[in-house]
């Protein structure tokens, strides 16, 4: 069996994320590449440092982007060939960086929202009123979204941790519409007896036609059939990401906003409102997702609080000349 192919097989194993899986294979192969085609067990710590030195020197990769290359050879060695030595652990990791999340004042999304249509408009605000990531919302199943007791449920988030957040009273309605045409689209494959959409976990081989049912329908369908990168079955995949993101780049545009604006600021947006309308972070840590309440504390760095709760000497000066 090829290397690339072993790699895939393993990480399968593992249950990890067809995205890790690209991500992996991809670092596996530059690695390989990088150094003619040279066999990793060939190879040790002086050309894993030389490869990452290039992605950092000659590439300029960010810090995240470095680790995960590192994370990816780490993987190669001691779960695919093997190979746990004690230079592995030895090999330095970049630093991270501290960085303050772009935050959208609520004008600023009002415009924003005001900027999208269709299907893009409920999006933005289901990730404005719920924090969702990108990939949570787009893989929701219609059992997920439950009207009766107002809340979502997220399957298999980050970590791989399910969780539920609110659904929120004014998006009852629009989401209740999308649920509606989503139907027309599950009626459709049904009449035209096409295979079943994706089931996490092998759930095909345990409930075959657990797959074509509507309560496993994804709530936002593509429009059109996609070939499944594993299992090579054509099928109804949800919405690309990239179609929201071109939708949120293009409103940002004619929204006039000058701030770098993602898919993420809207959850960055919705954890910061959260808090400044007086909710515990512990109950932001819970709706995002984070296992550490360190990492919602990053929002805090943007409340009044620190800087912008400051007043500055500058402005006592000049309020004190205008008095006198």
């Amino acid at each position: 069996m090829r290397l690339l192919d072993q790699v895939r097989e393993r990480i399968r194993y593992k249950h990890y994320s067809i995205r890790t899986e690209e991500s992996y294979v991809y670092w596996v192969r530059g690695f390989i590449r990088f150094h003619q085609l040279k066999h990793p067990k060939e190879m040790g710590s002086v050309e894993v440092t030389a490869f990452l030195s290039w992605l950092a020197a000659e590439r300029g990769v960010a810090p995240s982007t470095h680790k995960q290359a590192l994370s990816a050879l780490l993987f190669l060695y001691r779960e695919v060939l093997e190979i746990d030595l004690p230079w592995m652990n030895e090999i330095l990791r970049p630093k991270d960086r501290v960085r303050v999340p772009t935050v959208l004042s609520v004008g600023e999304v009002a415009r924003l929202f005001a900027a999208l249509e269709g299907p893009m408009a409920l999006l933005g605000r289901l990730f404005y009123g719920t924090g969702l990531r990108l990939m949570e919302a787009l893989r929701l199943r219609v059992k997920d979204v439950d009207f009766e007791r107002r809340e979502i449920v997220v399957r298999a988030g980050k970590g791989d941790k399910d969780r539920r957040v609110m659904l929120p009273e004014s998006l009852a309605a629009p989401l209740k519409e999308q649920l509606a045409h989503a139907r027309l689209i599950w009626s459709q494959d049904r009449l035209h007896s096409l295979p079943g959409v994706f089931m996490p976990d092998a759930l095909d081989r345990k409930y075959p036609n657990a797959g074509t049912q509507w309560a496993w329908f994804w709530m936002w369908p593509a429009p059109d059939l996609s070939v499944d990168p594993r299992s090579g079955i054509r099928r109804r995949h949800h919405l690309y990401e990239q179609r929201l993101q071109r939708a949120i780049k293009q409103a940002v545009s004619l929204a006039g906003l000058s701030k770098q604006v993602s898919v993420h600021t809207l959850r960055h947006s919705f954890a910061t409102h959260l808090l400044e309308s007086g909710y515990d972070i512990r109950t932001v840590q819970e709706l995002l997702g984070h296992s550490d309440v360190s990492t919602t504390m990053i929002y805090t760095h943007v409340l009044n609080r620190g800087g912008r709760g400051v007043v500055s000497p500058v402005d006592r000066v000049c309020a004190g000349a205008l008095t006198s």
